[in-house]
């Protein structure tokens, strides 16, 4: 069923010279080949695909310049520290044995802060606090061993106020709001708040005599239930301590203020992340719409709107997994959107009266981009990762909406999903033969999957694969009525909105469901699992970290997630007996599809023995599997050679289980029980 590799590699080769500008070039003309889907050829190598994966993130603002995080999959996923060198290019701030990252929460976020000329960040080595001037210098460690730190802020002259995760006594880390001395090397902090499990946004402010920040406890998760505080700032502390807002069944989040002395947040207590006010002791609300302005706080130091100091606001929103940049009047509530050829956003910041911002589009690699307000113009200032397809070749998502199971009232319910046909413009397939399918599964699970270019998604599509990427029942960005859907649910909810989309495409004759798969990390790990486990619809399986054991789960993870499956299955220990029903390790039995699993062996949020676990238990029941785990890698893949290696690994994989011939040249993978 495969081709020749000799036409392959011809054709590989007068794609790879020829390619152009996605946005700027038409589709070229080149000869049709017809070919089963599987097997075309696709200059979306695992290579290049790895070569793309540079993040952006901690996108900051000092002195009207930006700065922000690059990520460098080619130096083992090391995270420097850039900023426009005026000349269209961009200058590293932070050398080879520098790599920003906190692990507070282990996911990490806000771990680099610029002001007054000065970098602070966390490196990821030790995990201290270092500073160095943003003009050169060697860095210096400004904090002890023993301790992490995220979301800084600068505070009173002299010090920051920081998150800080202490992890020097046994058990549980201690999570705590600090003011900082930068001109004391060694200190630790003072705490200031410590009364809650978690606190996150330390915002002071404009003139320094009070303080903002939110604070949420066990088995709450920030998009669950958050407080929201302000204090005076005295000498010997904060005092006057009052909540603002939420307290139970409401998400607090971002809190800013305003040079009026307003402070602002984001509240979904009318079922959507919106702007909210608090001044002279009152909450209104700025914006009603049914749409989110903000997202789960996975990670620190997120900025969904930035405050123009004239009654306005910059602010993103999404609204049926599609971003928009908007200006908002403070005062109506009305919004003005901006005429952008992007699908997400990632950080609103404001630097010489124009918006920054990271952002992604449906057909080019993510950039950060300067918006002029006035006009909705745009330039780029950075794409880290500039890619050249031919326009063909970009399978663009289409948004569905699909019925699932009913509710547990027996009212019919819908699900939402982003479907990519094949596509591959020296391809076609023959005639009456439909495409597999892969089904993808995101984390979290309270996350979102959004239509931006993602060249792991265009690697299936170019090779004749149809992806379907799910926005199950619990996530984000349609409304907290929708993400709760997975309350008490995780491992039901998911799984029939996962299985109900492949009987929706097979019958749009859209996939083939004789050769669906289902593959996703993390959290999508696990419903990857219990699809696999509590169902026949999947022919095989992709698991990325993903957990099998749930009870075991609850006994070793992180704190920022110990109490997380009180809401997703049940409070655990009572809830025994549910954990063990949606444990897919417990339910081997219907478990007869052949599963690839890949782990990090450094992975603090789902221990290694998750996937050890199956992958053995499968193993001894005659169960086709294979196992890759990676040394030196954490909860997600960051060196370029574990991507290249899982990407690769995953087709050769699918390849073999589906009986078609990748026009790959591929290292063979060890599949045990395969005949």
């Amino acid at each position: 069923m495969g081709l020749k590799r000799a036409a392959t590699a011809a054709l590989l080769m007068g794609w790879v010279m020829g390619m152009t500008d996605v946005t700027a070039a038409e589709t070229k003309t080149v000869q049709t080949t017809t070919a089963p889907y599987g097997t075309w050829a696709s200059p979306i190598t695992a290579a290049r695909l790895a070569g793309s994966e540079i993040r952006l993130g901690d996108l900051v603002v000092d002195g009207g310049a930006p700065y922000w995080l690059e990520s460098r999959p080619a130096e083992k996923g090391r995270y420097a520290v850039v900023t426009p060198d005026g000349a269209g290019g961009v200058r590293e701030l932070t050398g080879p044995e520098v790599n920003v990252r906190t692990r507070v929460h282990e996911y990490g976020g806000g771990a680099l802060l610029v002001s007054g000329g000065r970098m602070y960040f966390s490196n990821f080595s030790d995990q201290r606090l270092y500073t160095a001037p943003v003009a050169g210098g060697a860095p210096v460690a400004l904090t002890p061993p023993g301790y992490r730190y995220a979301d800084c802020v600068a505070g009173a002259p002299g010090h920051l106020y920081c998150v800080r995760e202490d992890h020097n006594a046994p058990g549980e880390a201690k999570n705590a709001l600090v003011s900082l001395a930068v001109d004391k090397p060694g200190d630790a902090g003072t705490v200031l708040f410590g009364d809650s499990d978690f606190v996150a946004y330390p915002r002071p402010s404009p003139d320094g005599k009070r303080l903002a920040w939110i604070a949420w406890s066990h088995p709450n998760m920030p998009w669950d239930t958050t407080t929201l505080y302000v204090a005076t700032v005295t000498p010997g502390g904060l005092t006057d301590l009052t909540v603002v807002a939420g307290g139970h069944d409401e998400s607090v989040m971002e809190p800013q203020w305003d040079a009026d002395g307003t402070l602002y947040f984001l509240s979904d207590r009318s079922d959507w992340w919106n702007l909210h006010a608090w001044s002279n002791g009152a909450v209104r609300a700025v914006t009603r719409k049914a749409a989110e302005f903000g997202g789960p706080l996975w990670n620190l130091g997120q900025s969904n709107y930035a405050l123009t100091g004239d009654g306005h606001a910059v602010a993103r929103y999404g609204s049926a997994g599609v971003d928009t940049l908007a200006v908002v009047d403070l005062k109506t509530g009305a919004l003005r959107d901006l005429p952008l050829p992007f699908v997400a956003y990632g950080g609103v910041k404001l630097a010489a009266g124009k918006a920054v911002t990271m952002a992604y589009a449906a057909d080019q690699t993510p950039a950060v981009i300067s918006v002029d307000l006035a006009t909705g113009a745009h330039t780029v200032l950075r794409r880290p990762a500039p890619e050249s397809l031919d326009a063909g070749l970009v399978s663009r998502a289409k948004p569905i909406e699909f019925p699932t199971a009913a509710g547990p009232d027996g009212t019919a319910r819908r699900a939402h999903a982003f479907y990519y046909a094949p596509a591959n413009p020296g391809f076609q397939a023959p005639t009456g033969e439909k495409p597999p399918l892969l089904v993808k599964v995101h984390g979290g699970p309270t996350s979102a999957s959004r239509p931006a270019l993602d060249l792991n998604i265009q690697y299936w599509t170019s090779r004749g694969f149809a992806v379907v990427d799910v926005n199950y029942g619990g996530s984000t960005g349609y409304g907290r009525a929708y993400r709760n859907r997975l309350r008490g649910n995780w491992g039901i909810t998911d799984v029939q909105d996962a299985t109900a989309v492949v009987a929706y495409l097979d019958k749009a004759g859209l996939a083939d469901a004789s050769r669906a798969a289902i593959r996703g990390g993390s959290a999508g790990g696990y419903t990857t699992l219990a699809a696999l486990a509590f169902t026949q619809v999947f022919k095989a399986g992709a698991n990325y970290y993903g957990v099998s054991d749930m009870e075991s789960l609850a006994k070793d993870t992180h704190k920022f997630e110990s109490r997380y499956l009180d809401s997703l299955v049940a409070p655990y220990p009572a809830g025994k007996a549910v954990y063990d029903a949606r444990s897919p390790l417990h339910h081997l039995d219907g478990f007869s599809a052949p599963l690839i699993t890949f782990q990090g062996a450094e992975d603090a949020v789902v221990p290694p023995a998750q996937s050890r676990g199956i992958v053995a238990a499968l193993k001894s029941r005659g169960v086709p599997v294979a196992y890759i785990e990676f040394e030196g890698e954490q909860h997600g893949f960051r060196k370029a050679d574990s991507i290249i290696r899982a990407q690769e690994a995953e087709l050769y994989f699918y390849g073999r289980i589906f009986g078609f011939t990748p026009a790959d040249a591929l290292p063979a993978v060890a599949i045990d029980n395969l005949k």
